[in-house]
């Protein structure tokens, strides 16, 4: 049976990306440095912004410690809160409070797990009210001294840190997931993934994940959780 639901952020929660990608060429531009190219921009979805601004970087020819890369990222996640405060609402896409609401009613667990810096996800949290949903949030800093590490599977960890009675495997997990790299991640552990097509074509989110939709809204968990209870 599912007993947690483990959303991805961008690209599921909130439609941010034009303003990382914007915030991330002011850091290269502020280094010196040639903002992001079309090719570049392209294979950054569902990669964590510590690595892709470090090999931005390391292709520029620009090799810097860890420290360095923190205060990097801390400076963009300044500048991020800072736009966010710009808009009179919030990019969030439509359907979450329908699904959040299902979820709760029937008492599963809820974690965020997401590439983007830890500030950046609960800044978008606090102000949408969306705090008190998650349990727990692994954020890329979270994995960041480990590349092996999996972030679904820190996820699982912590909710059974949480709950230790909860007894929770990767196999009673269902995760939201936007881009492919975040699909292959999850279903590596045995997760069920649902993959929502903001980001992707639909076809190729179908091709991957267990369950695919254009829109969080069109999202039925009751007939998910049937259909994932017949498999087991």
């Amino acid at each position: 049976m599912i007993k947690a639901v483990l959303f991805d952020f961008n690209g599921v929660i909130i439609n941010d990306e034009s303003i990382n990608l914007q915030l991330i060429d002011e850091i290269l531009i502020q280094e010196n440095l040639q903002p992001q190219r079309l090719d570049e921009r392209q294979v950054r979805v569902g990669i964590s912004d510590r690595l892709w601004i470090r090999d931005l970087l390391s292709r520029r020819g620009r090799v810097v410690s860890e420290a360095y890369l923190t205060e990097l990222l801390n400076r963009k996640a300044e500048a991020y809160v800072v736009e966010l405060g710009k808009l009179e609402k919030l990019p969030l896409y439509p359907g979450l409070d329908d699904f959040l609401f299902q979820a709760r009613s029937r008492h599963l667990k809820l974690g965020l797990v997401s590439g983007a810096i830890r500030k950046e996800v609960e800044s978008v949290l606090e102000r949408s009210n969306l705090a008190e949903h998650f349990a727990v949030i692994v954020a890329g800093v979270d994995t960041s001294t480990n590349k092996e590490l999996n972030g679904y599977l820190l996820a699982v960890e912590l909710l059974n840190q949480m709950y230790p009675e909860l007894n929770l495997q990767p196999s009673e997990c269902l995760a939201i997931e936007g881009t492919i790299l975040g699909i292959r991640t999850a279903k590596r552990i045995g997760m069920q993934v649902v993959g929502v097509a903001n980001t992707y074509p639909f076809h190729m989110i179908q091709r991957l994940a267990n369950w695919a939709v254009d829109y969080l809204s069109d999202l039925e968990l009751e007939r998910v959780v049937e259909v994932y209870a017949s498999k087991c």
